[in-house]
């Protein structure tokens, strides 16, 4: 029979609500705050099952220390108000939860989240370059340097039916522009016009997940690769 301490118990809480989170995320870009309540509660409620309560609140207090960077992260617009209240709720949830044995820190998690969030843009990058081989003109119509055309190329693709995504182009006189600004993920508008470049709203708590689950069983990237853990 395998038994679980109150770290594993903290663990499967958390990897349920991400899970939950993110399915929700795919499908419709919205979750309720409801999910985060209910989470938040069962926080609460494991700190009286912990052998020592005032030092495991005292861990959670100094996880939360994260609080304030993504709520300015949000305010920014980098990434939706239900992503900041889930990474708020995960560090009460398993503060600092690792595995490895190795150092992590309240920011381990928003750390690996970030650099799992980079990946689509090579994804897109590598599309792009293999339309472009295949001497497509993905660039039809548009008035603009290379550098730019190269940093879309990054940034998104030409849609020929756009979902949950935000327009890249702007419209000046006849010829087209790119539009590189940054979208608000709370306020901007998904584009809906055909054979648009966009660049994909991504459900960011795919990548909140996958920041947990490498924080679990490899720990803090970035603490790694510069050898601090």
């Amino acid at each position: 029979m395998i038994e679980l301490d109150i770290l594993h118990i903290r663990i499967l809480f958390a990897l349920a609500m991400l899970g939950t989170a993110t399915i929700i995320d795919i499908r419709s870009r919205e979750i309720s705050d409801f999910l985060w309540i209910v989470f938040g509660g069962i926080s609460v409620v494991l700190l009286f099952f912990e052998p020592n309560i005032i030092e495991a609140a005292f861990g959670v207090g100094f996880s939360l220390i994260v609080a304030p960077l993504v709520l300015i992260l949000w305010r920014f617009g980098l990434f939706g108000g239900a992503d900041a209240l889930g990474l708020i709720v995960l560090s009460a949830l398993a503060p600092m939860a690792t595995l490895t044995g190795s150092v992590v820190s309240p920011f381990s998690i928003v750390v690996n989240s970030a650099l799992l969030s980079v990946s689509p843009m090579i994804f897109n990058f590598i599309r792009n370059s293999i339309l472009v081989a295949r001497k497509e003109d993905i660039f039809q119509d548009f008035d603009e340097t290379t550098s730019k055309k190269i940093f879309a190329m990054f940034l998104g693709y030409r849609s020929k039916n756009p979902k949950y995504s935000f327009s890249l182009e702007t419209q000046v006189g006849k010829k087209k522009r790119l539009n590189i600004a940054l979208h608000h993920s709370d306020t901007a508008e998904y584009c809906t016009t055909p054979d648009t470049w966009v660049t994909p709203g991504l459900p960011f708590m795919i990548f909140i997940l996958g920041g947990f689950i490498i924080q679990l069983f490899f720990g803090d990237v970035v603490l790694r690769l510069i050898g601090l853990t």
